[in-house]
């Protein structure tokens, strides 16, 4: 096994030789410190800040990923309700409330919705592989029936992030000239 690197960002590289959940697991931790890199040391203004013609914001990214990290870890993998803020949330009226609403949010209440977000996916993960591995099916069902696994979940999880890290790249840059993969 090789020794575990850090960059220059205090990002963990992830695995080049681990198995197949190490490795889904050090991506998604390398894509998670990416966006706790690119949200890093903004205050507020800078965080409710978007670049036009889109109205993304890295605070609104935050809560997002929270939302994501809990829907797809709690309630789909292990069937758990939605913890707060998402089960008061009336999501007909505003369904991308996460996105909306993180613009009056504290930048350490953010931060800290998400970490502990990402706290509980990792228990989630945990559960999940002592409790049938990578394959193991979600709780929750498609309307059809379908059930993805944990590692789909992981994947798509890998997945969403690197897609939101790239729109953190431009909205970063454009707060404050920040740059970097």
């Amino acid at each position: 096994m090789s020794e575990t690197q850090t960059d220059e960002h205090g990002r963990t590289e992830p695995p080049v030789d681990g198995d197949e959940a190490a490795t889904l697991l050090g991506f998604l931790r390398y894509q998670r410190e990416t966006l706790a890199w690119k949200t890093s040391g903004l205050d507020a203004d800078q965080l409710a800040r978007s670049l036009p013609p889109t109205s993304m914001t890295l605070g609104g990214m935050l809560k997002h990923l929270a939302y994501v990290e809990d829907d797809w870890f709690q309630r789909w993998t292990l069937d758990r309700a939605h913890p707060e803020p998402w089960a008061s949330v009336d999501w007909k009226a505003d369904p991308d409330w996460e996105w909306h609403s993180a613009a009056g949010d504290d930048p350490e209440a953010l931060r800290a919705l998400w970490r502990a977000a990402t706290s509980r996916s990792d228990e989630a993960i945990a559960t999940a592989l002592a409790d049938g591995g990578l394959g193991r099916p979600a709780e929750r069902a498609f309307a059809d029936g379908g059930r993805v696994s944990l590692r789909w979940v992981l994947v798509h999880m890998v997945e969403e992030y690197a897609r939101h890290n790239g729109h953190a790249d431009l909205l970063r840059e454009a707060i404050d000239g920040a740059v970097g993969e």
